[in-house]
């Protein structure tokens, strides 16, 4: 089990507790929503916007949290992450917000204390980059979209 160190923003409503995982096989944690003014986020089809949690983390170095998009409001309403995953890497110590896009066809409001999003602590392995004039040949090539034959 890896431990991260959570903390508040100032004005966060603290009583929406942790993320937290929903079920003992869950591999992420639910964020939700923490709006400064206990109110509501509109999102228009096609809008998006920048949702708070009320959180700040400190990842230890090896790792990244991803936030992903719940299947449930992806299916119900088209709401998704407009970078999903999102990285937040072990270095950065700003807020954590969710950037939410609404998808669908119909509008969808959220309120304070919804839950958004889910975060994934996940390991990071760095790659050392290095240049050569020629690739190692495979037998799929540089066959790109749909050159597997598979459907």
């Amino acid at each position: 089990m890896v431990e991260i160190v959570i903390g508040w923003e100032e004005g966060a409503d603290r009583a929406l507790g942790l993320p937290a995982y929903a079920s003992a096989g869950a591999a992420g944690a639910d964020l939700r929503a923490n709006l400064p003014d206990r109110g509501r986020v509109e999102l228009a089809p096609g809008a998006r916007a920048l949702v708070p949690t009320g959180l700040r983390l400190a990842i230890p170095e090896g790792y990244e949290v991803q936030v992903r998009p719940r299947s449930g409001l992806a299916l119900r309403h088209g709401l998704t992450l407009a970078n999903a995953p999102g990285t937040i890497d072990s270095d950065y110590r700003g807020p954590l917000g969710v950037i939410l896009l609404n998808a669908g066809t119909e509008p969808v409001t959220l309120h304070h204390g919804d839950r958004i999003a889910q975060m994934v602590v996940a390991p990071v392995i760095r790659a050392a980059f290095t240049i050569a004039e020629t690739l190692p040949g495979t037998p799929r090539g540089a066959g790109g979209f749909g050159s597997t034959g598979r459907s």
